[in-house]
């Protein structure tokens, strides 16, 4: 059953123009001043959601982005602030991107993170997905299987150190601790200083192809996945896939069990008003994640049409209401939500998370607005 309500914010600035009219992706800039405005508003948000009784506020670790889409390159510093304005609210890293650190960096940090906020910062983990970001970084994006091997060895270090008090490891990309001389003795352990002293760690992972490697991977190191939301499409494939991978461990779970599933959702007093309301929101989301490969069975001559103005129509790029369909978008009445969150509940009797996420571009005043009326208008159903 749903129990608790958390969404995602990427770290958009407010945009201005928004829409297949407004501004091409492509050139979209904004100044410096603009741009550091995303943490004031991450501030603006967290408080909010704190004082509505939410769960987690979930954020998204990205580089370069001065299109002004997502704006957050470092979430564990954040997470310690927002902890630190904020009394209940956890603040997840949905998700850190491995391939960008060090892992042992990315573990030490979380741990000191973990400390900090009283075990209040989610650990999430990510492969990334763009490519200026992370082969700028210096790791392999365009070559997945690559990008995957040094993933899932990042992955392995990462939990050797959050659950052992010494460790070592020899793989492909990184031997820990190279065998040195130090203080008079050859080196053959390491100790993570600090550990987290909220263990065994939660964490987190985007569930996007659904492949059996990749979940089989989630399952052995116990990391729950989330879906919908920008990474796997609605179908309950992936939600059948994650628990098929849990029996192949051993593991019973219930259908949607350590999954949260995300919808973006627009809230209006009629379905009319919230879809016209919503529609430049969901045509900058296409606009800036379709040649990304983020949005489901869009043409490549529907991604081109999208990143030209007024390119949409010609091209036959799918409505707001096609993925509305699918079950990714919601845009209705406070009721109508309910509705749809009970027919989730029936499917999936294991999920306790839903993930209810403004849209790309949506501006701070509106993103306030729309978790003030899920908190009082749908939350109490689910309470």
């Amino acid at each position: 059953m749903i129990r608790k309500f958390v969404t995602v914010y990427p770290g958009h600035i407010d945009l201005g123009d928004m829409g297949q009219l407004a501004t091409p992706a492509n050139e979209r800039r904004y100044s410096n001043e603009e741009l550091a405005s995303v943490f004031e508003k991450t501030e603006a948000v967290a408080k909010k959601l704190d004082a509505l009784g939410f769960d987690t506020l979930w954020l998204a670790e990205h580089h370069f982005q001065h299109e002004g889409y997502e704006c957050i390159p470092n979430l564990l510093m954040l997470a310690v602030h927002l902890a630190h304005v904020t009394k209940r609210l956890k603040i997840g890293c949905g998700f850190n991107i491995a391939p960008m650190w060090h892992p042992l960096r990315l573990a030490e940090d979380y741990a000191v993170a973990d400390i900090l906020t009283k075990g209040r910062t989610v650990f999430g983990v990510g492969r990334g997905y763009h490519t200026r970001e992370v082969e700028a970084f210096g790791a392999p994006m365009q070559d997945q299987n690559a990008n995957r091997e040094l993933f899932e060895e990042q992955v392995e270090i990462i939990f050797k150190a959050f659950n052992n008090e010494t460790f070592s490891h020899k793989g492909k990309h990184y031997t820990l601790p190279p065998e040195v001389p130090y203080r008079g003795y050859i080196l053959k352990e390491l100790t993570l200083v600090p550990r987290p002293v909220n263990r065994p760690v939660e964490c987190w992972q985007p569930v996007v192809s659904a492949s059996p490697r990749g979940l089989d991977f989630m399952v052995r190191h116990g990391i729950k996945g989330a879906v919908g939301g920008g990474a796997a499409t609605m179908a309950e494939g992936p939600i059948q896939a994650y628990r098929d991978a849990a029996a192949r461990a051993g593991k019973d779970l219930k259908l949607g069990e350590n999954l949260t599933i995300g919808i973006f959702f627009y809230l209006a007093d009629s379905r009319e008003k919230a879809i016209r309301e919503l529609t430049p929101y969901y045509e900058e989301h296409v606009k800036m994640f379709a040649p990304l490969g983020f949005v489901p069975g869009i043409t490549p001559a529907q991604v081109a049409g999208a990143a030209r103005r007024g390119g949409w129509k010609e091209a036959h790029v799918p409505s707001l209401d096609h993925y509305m369909g699918l079950g990714s978008w919601f845009a209705g009445t406070p009721q109508q939500l309910i509705e749809h969150l009970r027919k989730l509940e029936a499917r999936y009797p294991g999920m306790e998370h839903i993930n209810l996420s403004t849209s790309l571009g949506t501006p701070k005043a509106v993103m306030l607005e729309q978790f003030q009326r899920v908190a009082e208008e749908v939350m109490p159903a689910f309470r």
